[in-house]
């Protein structure tokens, strides 16, 4: 089972990846360690997707993440599953800042060592504007209709409780 989990930020991505990793006995990577290195320094792009290659090498996976340099549509394209995680604002902001209290002071293991939970004016803005641009919106459509077949789409945690995978 190979599976692509997407979507908005705080929808609760990674914790679904992990469930499904659990749940199918497989890999799972977190696209957010590729792409950050320890105090949140962005890894340089060319090693950052040799590692995605490599992990795509495994028989069965789980990956979280929207990065589409990062093999998007090879992801998209291998897939048997991709989930649309589709949460409205109110939900993602309410649930990352929960987050953000919960893990005060420490990594999440969807995060590269070293990088510390935040919740800022930046991140809080791009949750609630600058990640749900039409630019964006537009892109998350374009996937749906692209992959219809095999995309899930998720609007709360009784749609992701009630996945039929």
């Amino acid at each position: 089972m190979k599976i692509a989990i997407i979507g908005y930020s705080g929808s609760g991505k990674s914790t679904l990846a992990k469930k499904l990793s659990q749940k199918y006995n497989c890999p799972i990577l977190y696209l957010d360690t590729v792409n950050f290195e320890p105090n949140w320094v962005e890894r340089d792009r060319e090693a950052a997707k040799s590692m995605v290659a490599a992990f795509m090498e495994n028989e069965s996976w789980v990956i979280d993440g929207n990065y589409i340099e990062f093999y998007q549509e090879r992801r998209f394209e291998e897939a048997d599953k991709i989930i649309f995680m589709d949460f409205s604002i109110f939900t993602c902001f309410l649930q990352a800042y929960r987050r953000k209290i919960k893990a005060k002071n420490t990594t999440r293991e969807s995060m590269a060592d070293g990088c510390i939970e935040k919740f800022d004016l930046e991140f809080a803005r791009w949750i609630v504007r600058d990640g749900r641009t039409q630019k964006y919106k537009d892109r998350y459509r374009k996937i749906c209709e692209k992959y219809r077949d095999k995309v899930l789409v998720c609007k709360n945690r009784k749609d992701v409780e009630n996945l039929q995978i």
